[in-house]
């Protein structure tokens, strides 16, 4: 295999390695794409839909992986696919499914050709916002570091079709919202480490709340990692002006972003589960300026649809030089409290002041948590 590749012809390098080389050789080093899509209508059965994509490169694994997945009609529709990952990472084909960058940081698009899973797909990522860097994650256990990457957040619409379960949607670019991310670095993915385990081991614990959400000139981004006392570990916040049209994106200078000098955040947990009915956001801006945001959850997503904590597609895991498959499941007959439907994302129908908004809030919350109510590893929301 040659190391050699096409981006190579370009003054890029940030090492003395090729670009196929990562600088690092965690085996958890990844390079990842996620996306989300939904309809803002709201209308029930076949024309709803609420979609989601990832597609993960993790050289130092030889793994690259993609899903697929949709809501329609209460079900959730789930496409995976597995291959041997490239040396050249602008080949991003697995099976049926290939993503394309049109227009670096302007024009993304996913295509999944008709295959034997029932699938398919033609989806076109246009931004309506400048690209926004998130905060590093930072995760230790003991003396290693476990989790450190960079992240940037950006908004957009979509237009294209989508096929699944024998239904067919069209996406229409007026009434289709959605955010994407790109991150890259070391997080945790794939099979049980060898080795012994952590002197000190805790019950496994996370919080994490993450909410990007769109309103017709402006778009708001929060996020906060919290321990089991409610006190943030991460935290941020900001407002950042989104244009109806991409061309007018500024492609330097100042993109009109607003960080908050601190946000809060109050979730009114669904009894018996740990997903969300409602949250309130306020992002408070250092003269003093409060915006409050209020929303309404409208719909859930299940985040094993996209290999999240899945059984048998988690990310980076090895099934061999090239596989696809696919999963439905009905919403209402998931158990809300089994360990893999915890991490979900929930469509939001937002207020601000006076303007109307639409977004999601994602929800991860394993083990205790006081301000939630939450005291043991997976109990529920009391009634």
């Amino acid at each position: 295999m040659t190391i050699i590749t096409p981006f190579d012809d370009y003054c890029i390098h940030q090492s003395e390695e090729p670009l196929a080389m990562p600088t690092q050789s965690d085996r958890n080093f990844y390079d990842r794409y996620w996306f989300n899509g939904y309809n803002t209508e709201g209308t029930k059965g076949d024309d709803d839909y609420f979609f989601e994509i990832g597609l993960g490169a993790y050289p130092n694994r030889y793994v690259m992986d993609a899903h697929f997945s949709v809501v329609i009609n209460g079900i959730q529709h789930s496409f995976h696919g597995s291959r041997r990952c490239p040396a050249d990472r602008s080949q991003m084909d697995i099976g049926p499914l290939h993503l394309t960058v049109e227009q670096p940081l302007r024009q993304l698009r996913l295509r999944i050709d008709k295959n034997d899973t029932g699938i398919s797909c033609d989806l076109l990522f246009n931004a309506n916002t400048a690209p926004m860097v998130e905060p590093k994650n930072l995760l230790c256990r003991d003396i290693r570091r476990i989790m450190y990457n960079s992240r940037f957040t950006q908004f957009g619409h979509w237009s294209g079709w989508i096929e699944a379960g024998g239904s067919r949607v069209e996406v229409r670019a007026e009434i289709c919202l959605g955010a994407r991310d790109k991150s890259w670095g070391v997080r945790p993915m794939g099979e049980t480490e060898g080795g012994a385990p952590p002197e000190d081991q805790p019950e496994p614990r996370v919080y994490w709340v993450w909410s990007p959400i769109a309103f017709d000139d402006v778009c708001t981004q929060f996020g906060s990692f919290e321990d089991a006392d409610g006190h943030p570990t991460q935290l941020s916040g900001c407002i950042l002006p989104r244009y109806a049209n991409g061309a007018d994106i500024p492609e330097a200078g100042d993109p009109g972003l607003r960080e908050m000098q601190t946000v809060r955040h109050r979730i009114v947990w669904k009894p018996g589960t740990r997903h969300p009915r409602s949250v309130e956001l306020d992002f408070c801006e250092a003269d003093g300026t409060v915006h409050r945001i209020s929303a309404e959850v409208d719909g859930h997503f299940h985040m094993h649809g996209i290999g999240y904590q899945h059984p048998e597609w988690g990310h980076a895991i090895w099934h061999g030089e090239s596989k696809i498959a696919a999963e439905q499941w009905r919403l209402d007959e998931l158990d809300p409290l089994a360990f893999h439907h915890i991490h979900i994302h929930s469509r939001l129908r937002a207020r601000m002041g006076d303007k109307e908004g639409h977004g999601i809030l994602e929800t991860m919350v394993l083990g205790s948590h006081t301000p939630s109510g939450f005291v043991d590893f997976l109990d529920g929301a009391a009634e």
